[in-house]
């Protein structure tokens, strides 16, 4: 495993986005884990996040794209943080845009969209904080396509959780895939974290312990994928 990725599992954990106990998901699933992104607040980790989805973007989709888009509400803080890396890590300049929850009808920013305005011919890597069943591409993936002829080239989030999406046969990253054309990739794997962390010291404690490996193992037997 690469070892920014062990980094950004430790990350994680240290910024309390990843947590291990009981926890019922949006989806109405119990899982024994949950990621929540909003858990960044600091300046540095903030920049930290940032560095991260950038080396990761970086790493599977190269430099040939122009648009940093973040779906409402976490994505945008993510795009922009991200955006600022990659000025910084690779001296490129991307472009972020978002969404707007409700369309505002006045002012010189009227419309639908934060930050830049997308134009035709744009080359677009969507990005989010977790993916669980991909329900949120089928509202974003019209949007940013009516804006303009635009191409997706890809799409990153922090975690894979390696569970089947909506369609019950393959993970949400893969549906997305197969459903709209382009790649879904993540910046460590559900399987990843758990080959770091099991009966690893991070902080001081084991967070995954075997109670919490055997409640992740009956999880997955439930909702994995192959």
């Amino acid at each position: 495993m690469e070892a920014y990725k062990k980094e950004f599992i430790e990350f994680m954990v240290e910024s309390d986005v990843l947590k291990f106990g009981d926890f019922t998901l949006k989806s109405g699933r119990k899982s024994p884990f949950f990621m929540n992104a909003g858990a960044y607040v600091t300046g540095h980790q903030l920049m930290k996040l940032g560095e991260y989805y950038a080396a990761a973007i970086h790493e599977n989709f190269g430099d040939d794209f122009d648009v940093l888009f973040g779906p409402a509400y976490k994505g945008i803080p993510i795009a922009v943080v991200t955006a600022i890396a990659y000025s910084n890590l690779y001296g490129k300049e991307i472009r972020y845009c978002s969404d707007r929850k409700e369309e505002k009808d006045h002012g010189a920013d009227k419309g639908s969209f934060l930050g830049s305005k997308l134009k035709d011919g744009d080359r677009v890597i969507m990005i989010e904080d977790v993916t669980t069943s991909g329900k949120s591409m089928e509202e974003t993936v019209p949007k940013v396509k009516g804006a303009a002829d635009v191409t997706i080239k890809g799409l990153m989030v922090s975690l894979n959780r390696m569970e089947v999406g909506l369609g019950g046969k393959m993970s949400a990253l893969d549906e997305i895939h197969e459903k709209y054309g382009f790649e879904a990739r993540a910046i460590v794997t559900m399987e990843e974290v758990v080959e770091h962390l099991y009966n690893h010291d991070c902080q001081g404690r084991v967070v995954i312990d075997d109670d919490i490996k055997n409640a992740i193992d009956a999880y997955y037997k439930q909702y994995g994928c192959n």
